[in-house]
């Protein structure tokens, strides 16, 4: 495991405090695991849930004891992204910023690089 001390990923205060209340909800431990599989109507998607533990190829990103772990294979795809929590109109969603996508799809779930 890598705790990233500068992470390659970042991930907001509002994401982890939503990370924390689900986790607390379902008496899981409060790391979050961000991954990319290929599909969406871009070529590749995100995926969230959470894990028990964090695994020896994944690196961390912590933010008020709360984690988001990324997979080696994943984070070549979203190095340098930022991971939010948005709660407006639209919808309550976890959202990813990155930086690597050369487009996205509407909903903000799939991308292409």
């Amino acid at each position: 495991m890598a705790t990233l001390t500068q992470p390659e990923i970042g991930f907001t205060p509002a994401a982890a405090a939503r990370v924390a209340a689900i986790a607390a909800k379902q008496g899981k431990p409060a790391i979050l695991r961000l991954s990319v599989e290929g599909g969406g109507c871009s070529g590749f998607q995100y995926k969230f849930g959470f894990a028990d533990v964090v695994e020896s190829d994944d690196s961390v990103a912590e933010v008020d004891g709360v984690r988001l772990v990324v997979d080696s294979i994943s984070l070549d795809l979203v190095r340098g992204a930022q991971v939010d929590y948005v709660d407006n109109l639209g919808g309550a969603h976890f959202a990813v910023t990155n930086p690597n996508a050369a487009s996205g799809c509407g909903c903000g779930t799939s991308f292409s690089v």
